[in-house]
């Protein structure tokens, strides 16, 4: 007879198309709600000092509540919190989709970020202990992480066509159907490893400390984007986040449990993946920002139009991940294929910098983003599998946490800090040119474009950082071997220790 405890879960493979369709909801709501904006306001009566809430109240939940979400996953046990984030995200986008004032849409978006900040570890962690064979795994991040790099694009497209053709209610509506194949696809069949969770006590004092220092994070860049970066708001924001998180450390050293164990934070290998994937973060939603802005307002693209210019780079980031990131993870160290891969979506970035009021998007946009897609789809496979590889098993989930953790932090730093360098460029380019400017209307579009340039310059040299960061830190072999729930090199902190298991049935 078989051993139960080796033999991998024979539907692990339908369990990957539930994961990833909830990875897909989750990532595409990050960018679906932003083009429904200007409606849902004039709609629902949205005041301009209000309109940054319905960003901004889904990233403070999101962000700070990751670590907590990961860690309740490992002690709940992934399924169980997968499914429950998967109805709490339904049922908070069905209150987003009917409601009838501000409030109530604010605290819609809220809620999605509690729910989506329980869901994203769990999907990411389910699939750690899922797929431990390294060429399945190898596949299964390959898709997994198309689906993370790619969902952004996806929210633009399907944000352009519900906004132009239906209604802003539907980016919150889709979600449901979304949400509910994926809850009974999971509840079918997702099961988890026996021995895998991790039943500790919960660590108040350090979900606390976590969850104030990271929403004083996000929260200060964001004030930061409104109020200016030497404002008392923004300066004692980020000053409180730090003492938060400093503290959230110390504590961390003491507690028996920690809820974030600092030998998943100080590994080589995954300290390298967290910071690359962030400032890989900070240069993607700013090119998301910038180039919508650029083909909506400067080039007069419709929703639908702007949401398709983008479907290139989706393709070829899908490529990127399945056809060179899967395939050659299990044979070259994945600083070799994560340091070229963000190299070469920089390069795309130095395109996108030659942008104009009359540029052609066949001969300027289209080259750079498909560079951009295809680095991205390259880097981010063998990032976000080795995130959790070598991981312990009962560590899985806020390993995982700590992946979306980068990306959304880095997310939100992006936004406020490049559009504050655009923005800066843009006036000074205006006040420059003042006196010689003939069209008043035209000035102020080669202004934003330079702008918009500027920082995307700035976002090329922060992907040329990320490739710095991944090739000098991480220092794995590749991902190959028997099981991928071996250690990998570097994981020192590891060694000895229980690994991800296998299915037992």
């Amino acid at each position: 007879m078989q051993d139960s405890a080796t033999t991998p879960d024979p539907r692990r493979w339908k369990a990957l198309i539930f994961i990833a369709l909830a990875q897909l909801m989750v990532v595409l709501d990050a960018t679906i709600v932003n083009i429904a904006l200007p409606s849902a306001q004039d709609d629902l009566g949205i005041s301009d000092g209000n309109r940054q809430w319905v960003i901004t109240a889904y990233a403070l939940a999101f962000g700070g509540l990751l670590l907590f979400g990961g860690r309740v996953s490992d002690l709940w046990g992934r399924k169980r919190a997968f499914v429950v984030g998967l109805v709490g995200f339904a049922a908070a986008s069905a209150l987003g989709g009917a409601a009838v004032n501000t409030g109530m849409l604010l605290g819609a978006r809220a809620l999605q970020g509690v729910f989506g900040a329980l869901l994203a570890p769990a999907a990411l962690s389910l699939l750690a202990v899922l797929f431990t064979e390294a060429k399945e795994r190898a596949k299964a991040f390959g898709i997994f992480g198309a689906i993370a790099g790619a969902g952004g694009g996806v929210g633009l497209i399907l944000g352009g066509l519900f906004t132009e053709y239906l209604n802003w209610r539907w980016t919150f509506f889709v979600n449901i159907p979304f949400a509910v194949v994926a809850a009974l696809g999971a509840i079918a069949v997702i099961h988890e490893p026996a021995g895998s969770r991790n039943p500790s006590k919960l660590d108040i004092p350090g979900v606390i400390l976590a969850t104030l220092g990271l929403v004083s994070l996000v929260y200060g860049f964001t004030r930061a984007e409104t109020d200016g970066w030497t404002s008392g708001m923004t300066i004692g924001l980020f000053v409180a986040s730090a003492v938060l998180l400093y503290a959230f450390l110390v504590v961390e050293k003491k507690v028996k449990a920690p809820l974030l164990p600092l030998r998943v934070l100080t590994d080589r290998n995954r300290g390298g993946v967290y910071v690359s994937l962030g400032l890989a973060a900070i240069a993607m939603f700013g090119l998301f920002l910038f180039l919508t802005y650029y083909l909506q307002v400067v080039r007069g693209y419709s929703p639908v139009k702007t949401g398709l210019a983008f479907l290139p780079m989706i393709v070829t980031m899908i490529a990127g991940s399945t056809q060179i990131g899967a395939r050659l993870m299990t044979r070259v160290p994945a600083r070799w294929l994560m340091g070229p891969g963000f190299l070469l979506a920089a390069l795309g970035m130095v395109l996108l910098t030659q942008i104009s009021l009359d540029s052609s998007y066949t001969f300027v946009v289209l080259p750079g983003l498909l560079l951009m897609g295809l680095g991205m789809g390259t880097a981010f496979m063998p990032a976000m599998s080795l995130s959790t590889h070598g991981v312990q098993a009962r560590d899985a989930g806020v390993a995982s946490a700590m992946v979306n953790t980068s990306q959304q932090v880095g997310g939100a730093i992006g936004t406020a800090l490049l559009n504050t360098i655009a923005t800066s460029a843009t006036n000074a380019y205006a006040s420059s040119h003042k006196a010689g400017a003939g069209n008043p209307k035209l000035l102020q579009l080669n202004s934003m474009v330079h702008g918009y340039s500027i920082a995307i310059w700035w976002a090329a040299g922060l992907l040329t950082l990320a490739a710095a960061v991944a090739v000098v830190f991480v220092n794995a072999g590749h991902q190959g071997g028997p099981s991928a729930a071996g250690a990998g090199a570097g994981d020192g902190a590891d060694a000895g220790v229980e690994k991800i298991p296998v299915m037992a049935h």
